[in-house]
């Protein structure tokens, strides 16, 4: 009854001054807004990222050409030519748990059809190529073994190929050109948008790899070799026994470096998302200063409220109240106040991520989590701030405050 008594006086005294509350509401209104903003404009990144790193497949192993740190000196993406479909074909053969394999080779040409040309990527892949990313067909079908085995002179293209050489008219056995020589499009991938690397994985075209390394870039080795395993489990395995046996394919003994590097899928997310990681730490840090802001007006109103209502406090104590009545007073005008200014903040913050979204195109995404730890750091705010002048006026003199002008 005592506590209902002494929350029913904190309210009072804190409509007594609307306005003032309002304002002393405003640093926590502003710092809880900003952190929920930051954080959802963070997490929308993070999810972005991690949606590109799904398109990936599943379970994707990747080994990339060239050692990115060797002597020093960083190689650029598949920058050293020392890997071949023999060591595909022998990590398909020998390492327990692959699921499929695809050696890659990756060009860059200008494709010609009806008329029209367009710079685009060329992938030289096998018939698995599709299963390890987990790529569908809109249309069409794939190429096969025999188109291997063959070089054949066949395609599957991407949403992008589509819109720039045949807007109006069905690609399936059309002819587009690669280096002047003709390909059949087979097929027509589903859209996947953008990759990790910010690149357009629908602006490509799909050959089979024996046709990009004799017919389109003349050459012998591939620039990576992409590799799913059978389930998440044997994935870090899987790695050990690929290295080890490349290593011994390519002769290195001893201390020498990998000629190769081998990427897990968790190791790409985990680099991926290092960055949005950090920025979203960074933002909610920096919006968190506000929250502090917020709570120093808090204390600072609350000492102010202390000293324009001492006489008040002086009576209270005078008639039978307690400090500690006095105490909870106070502290549950400051909690009032900061939960008051959280609960709007909330609001102000989901509407300011959401126009944020609408106007800049950025992905956000507003997390339970966020708004719950904002909601209870404003009211731990509220007690932090609030408790020192709340103490203040529990321990004040009866006799002094009644004297009090």
């Amino acid at each position: 009854m005592r506590i209902a008594a002494t929350s029913l006086i904190a309210l009072r005294a804190l409509r007594r001054n609307k306005l003032r509350s309002v304002l002393t509401a405003l640093g926590i209104i502003i710092g809880v807004s900003a952190v929920i903003a930051m954080v959802s404009i963070g997490n929308g990144a993070k999810a972005q990222v991690e949606g590109q790193i799904a398109s990936l497949g599943q379970n994707v192993i990747l080994i990339f050409s060239g050692n990115f740190s060797t002597g020093g000196v960083r190689s650029g993406w598949g920058g050293a030519g020392t890997l071949t479909v023999d060591d595909a074909v022998a990590i398909e053969r020998e390492v327990r748990g692959v699921a499929a394999v695809s050696a890659e080779v990756r060009d860059r040409q200008q494709v010609l059809a009806g008329g029209l040309n367009w710079g685009t990527t060329i992938l030289g892949e096998s018939p698995d190529y599709l299963t390890i990313r987990d790529w569908a067909l809109t249309s069409g079908s794939m190429f096969t073994d025999q188109d291997i085995r063959s070089a054949g002179k066949v395609c599957i293209v991407g949403k992008t190929i589509i819109t720039q050489l045949f807007p109006n008219e069905d690609p399936i056995g059309q002819t587009i050109r690669i280096r002047n020589i003709p390909f059949k499009i087979l097929g027509v991938l589903t859209s996947k948008g953008l990759s990790v690397m910010g690149s357009d994985q629908d602006d490509v075209v799909v050959i089979p790899y024996t046709s990009a390394m004799k017919r389109v870039s003349k050459r012998t080795n591939v620039n990576m070799i992409n590799v799913q395993a059978e389930s998440a489990e044997v994935a870090s395995r899987i790695q050990t026994d690929m290295a080890d046996l490349l290593r011994q394919r390519h002769r290195l003994e001893g201390g020498r470096d990998d000629d190769f590097t081998i990427r897990g899928q968790e190791e790409i997310a985990n680099a991926a998302t290092a960055t949005t990681r950090t920025m979203t730490l960074l933002l909610g840090a920096i919006a968190g200063v506000s929250l502090l802001v917020g709570g120093i007006g808090i204390m600072n109103i609350m000492l102010v409220s202390v000293t324009e209502r001492t006489r008040e406090i002086g009576i209270r104590l005078a008639i039978g109240a307690h400090g500690r009545d006095i105490l909870t007073q106070f502290l549950i005008e400051a909690v009032v106040l900061s939960l008051l200014g959280g609960i709007l903040g909330v609001l102000v913050g989901v509407g300011t991520s959401q126009l944020i979204s609408a106007l800049n195109h950025w992905p956000t995404l507003v997390s339970t989590s966020a708004i719950t730890v904002a909601l209870l750091c404003s009211s731990a705010v509220g007690v932090f701030f609030g408790f020192y002048p709340a103490r203040k006026a529990a321990q004040l003199d009866p006799i002094e405050a009644l004297r009090y002008e």
